[in-house]
């Protein structure tokens, strides 16, 4: 499933292989967010084109609509979305602490309030591992509890244990032939913490494993501490993912720690809101109005689409003017520019430049 093909020899960089039943994704590698059965404002045509691997989905947000029955009667979701290529699907044990209206922890999952529109459900392992069968997704996420930014050590302790519990009842439910099962370390900011979960989570035993409750409100240092402490624990031969991060800069330092996988919904976010990514990281706003006469490209280094074709004066005018093109063509760049990221990150660890690149992405 997973093969380790070079460890960079000045961090601990890896460059890998993870197999699913769809295709061959090589690693480290960026996952557009497509929570609802889509990425925001591109099909996928582009994002084949645009060379994504792997994409996500949601099931809190799927199993509110449009349902997973619907979803299993159009043949899963790979169908429903018409996309071949690997899906990852969240657990949705996020989005029930962030999103739901009125929530009550109990032993065996959460009881909720759609945030939609107030309807009471209960989702727990036992339900999410059901529903992220139903869509047949081919890498599926254990249900566990994010802890909340800021937590005390016994909040963060108390989590764990519940997270503990419900990583064991996701091991033991059924899933598709084919599916592939992660794990998830919590542990807060605590490194001690991170440490014996990521020990549990092993002792469980999956197929991979992820890195939960980071960039939920916590300083990048400490996000890089409860890196530190979780991934080392992690086995070699197994995929390592760090869930909803980040910046490039992020990815970059995270990689170095020995991080496979990341997803992040700030290419499109910042996308549809006229924030460019360019160079090193930086951005772009581009509906400011010095660039209103500016004709030339986002960025002059870019080969996507977008910077083939058009310049920012022309991008501007189609956010002023309220026209879905400038969505779709800042957001196509900026998928571009972290997917093509993971593509220069891939080849400096595999040439043994890995450390000159990281040079570029850290603080001037």
């Amino acid at each position: 499933m997973f093969k380790l093909l070079k460890k960079d020899s000045g961090s601990a960089a890896r460059r890998g292989r993870l197999t699913t039943r769809r295709n061959t994704i090589e690693t480290p590698v960026f996952m557009p967010v497509g929570t609802r059965a889509t990425v925001k404002a591109m099909s996928p045509a582009e994002l084949e084109e645009l060379g994504a691997q792997i994409i996500l989905g949601n099931t809190y947000h799927l199993f509110l609509r449009p349902g997973p029955e619907l979803i299993e009667a159009a043949g899963g979701l790979h169908r429903f979305e018409h996309w071949d290529r690997s899906i990852l699907t969240d657990s949705g044990g996020f989005q029930v602490f962030s999103l739901a209206k009125l929530r009550k922890l109990e032993p065996d999952g959460v009881r909720f309030a759609s945030h939609i529109d107030g309807t009471r459900f209960f989702l727990g392992p036992v339900e999410s591992m059901r529903i992220q069968r139903m869509l047949d997704s081919d890498i599926v996420m254990a249900f566990d509890e994010c802890t909340p930014y800021p937590a005390t050590p016994e909040q963060a302790e108390k989590s764990l244990n519940i997270t503990a519990r419900w990583e064991r009842m996701s091991r033991e439910q059924p899933l598709n032939d084919g599916q592939i099962r992660f794990g998830i370390v919590q542990g807060s900011t605590y490194p001690e913490l991170r440490r014996r979960a990521a020990e549990q989570i092993v002792g469980i035993g999956f197929d991979g494993y992820a890195i939960g409750g980071v960039s939920v409100g916590e300083s990048e240092p400490e996000m890089m501490t409860a890196i530190d402490a979780a991934a080392p624990c992690l086995p070699e031969n197994a995929p390592r993912y760090l869930m909803g991060v980040g910046t490039p800069r992020q990815i970059v330092e995270s990689v170095a720690r020995g991080v496979d996988m990341f997803d992040c919904v700030m290419p499109t976010r910042l996308g549809r809101h006229g924030s460019a990514f360019a160079g090193n990281g930086e951005t772009i706003p581009i509906k400011a109005g010095r660039y209103a006469r500016d004709f030339t490209p986002i960025d002059p280094e870019c080969s996507c689409y977008a910077c083939r074709n058009f310049t920012k004066a022309y991008i501007r005018h189609l956010f002023n003017v309220g026209e879905i093109l400038g969505v779709r063509l800042v957001t196509l760049h900026n998928l571009h520019y972290f997917l093509h990221l993971m593509e220069r990150i891939r080849t400096a660890i595999e040439n043994d430049t890995f450390e000159a690149l990281r040079q570029e992405f850290r603080p001037q």
